[in-house]
């Protein structure tokens, strides 16, 4: 795998930070992602997303949704069973850990779980202070005196 330093893009750059640290993050994993447990990612409004994983065999006690630093991790622990013995295993109820990078400002807004299939609903919230805001121009009292042509001395 290449690997690539970022250090110039660090230097030349004011308040990019974070877009290097995604780039770093995105060059630096593993080529092989885990597959388990498979997922959708839709959009469902212009500024909300549902992301949905194949759950089957977990129950809500077995599950764990966390946000952390702009991360949410998904994770799944069965817990122990009675033993019992499969003439054919073909769900899987392994432990897993799914990560998302979350962008600035977004936030979960709920979580559910139905039919094997666990949904949850993210929503970018943007504060109203980062929000455009249009700045009035006023004519300055001290070029209208300029303009009205006083003379001088």
């Amino acid at each position: 795998m290449r690997s690539f330093d970022l250090a110039p893009l660090y230097r030349a750059t004011v308040g990019y930070d974070q877009i290097a640290d995604l780039m770093d993050r995105v060059l630096t994993k593993d080529v092989s992602q885990p597959s388990y447990p498979p997922y959708n990612i839709e959009k469902t409004s212009e500024d909300a997303w549902r992301i949905s994983l194949a759950v089957a065999g977990f129950s809500d006690e077995d599950l764990t949704i966390e946000v952390r630093e702009n991360a949410l991790l998904i994770s799944g622990r069965k817990s122990d069973e009675e033993e019992r013995t499969y003439l054919h295993r073909g769900i899987a109820t392994r432990a897993f850990e799914r990560r998302f990078q979350l962008a600035d400002h977004v936030r979960v807004s709920g979580a559910v779980h139905e039919n094997g299939m666990l949904h949850i609903d993210l929503v970018k919230e943007v504060p109203e202070a980062l929000k455009p805001r249009r700045i009035e121009i006023s004519k300055s009292s001290r070029n209208s005196d300029i303009l009205e042509g006083k003379p001088v001395n």
